[in-house]
């Protein structure tokens, strides 16, 4: 089922009076349960596209149609709540707060997402989420002293935590080493399958493109 279909979407950028055209015109439809990855060269847009499909930033033109709704017609309060609410999001590095334990960093994400839910819920919520990627040993721990490979483990569960219909990441693995990026991989391809989320990536390793389901090479500004 598709739930995400991108139309004719360009960006251009200025400086001064100089202009460079980022994305110019791509097309692209991704399907629930489903892992697609972006890949290309430094400078080909596949970040860009994933921002401006993630409502971090305007396009120039084009449609993003998601599950009914065109972003790109939305007023920024309303993509702010379908970020807060339909998205989730995991970059190159955690980004943890220092002082909130794991558990505590999933709990501020189900107040951020204004996620109406019981505290006894939510701690069941929790708990759960923190087993499925391996860390109900470590729900007391703060960021300082988890290995790379969990805390972003912890970013992962912080994503999800409120349940989003897309998922999306940016070089989630790029920060760590060959073993810990395929643990990492293969978590995100079987929360995808199981919680049936939409997951968009970008990512330059190609060891990681056999745990996804469609590659979406990108060259110039195009998909190739």
């Amino acid at each position: 089922m598709d739930i995400f279909t991108i139309g004719e979407l360009r960006k251009t950028f200025s400086n001064g009076e100089v202009k460079e055209e980022v994305l110019k015109g791509v097309n692209l439809t991704l399907k629930k349960g489903e892992i697609t990855a972006l890949v290309g060269s430094s400078g080909s847009g596949k970040s860009t596209l994933l921002t401006i499909a993630a409502g971090l930033q305007p396009a120039s033109d084009g449609k993003i149609l998601f599950d009914g709704h065109n972003l790109t017609s939305m007023t920024s309060e309303e993509m702010r709540s379908i970020r807060a609410k339909k998205f989730g999001f995991v970059f190159q590095f955690a980004h943890l707060v220092p002082f909130l334990t794991v558990e505590e960093q999933l709990d501020l994400m189900l107040d951020v997402s204004e996620v109406k839910m019981p505290k006894e819920n939510r701690q069941q919520e929790i708990h759960y989420l923190l087993e499925r990627v391996g860390l109900s040993h470590r729900k007391q721990a703060y960021p300082a002293s988890l290995s790379g490979g969990e805390k972003q483990r912890v970013a992962i569960a912080r994503a999800i935590i409120h349940k989003p219909q897309v998922l999306f990441a940016d070089e989630p693995t790029a920060s760590l080493d060959s073993k810990r990026s395929k643990e990492i991989m293969s978590l995100l391809r079987d929360l995808t399958k199981t919680l049936n989320i939409t997951t968009l990536m970008v990512t330059h390793d190609e060891e990681m493109l056999s745990y996804v389901d469609h590659v979406v090479k990108m060259s110039d500004g195009l998909v190739v």
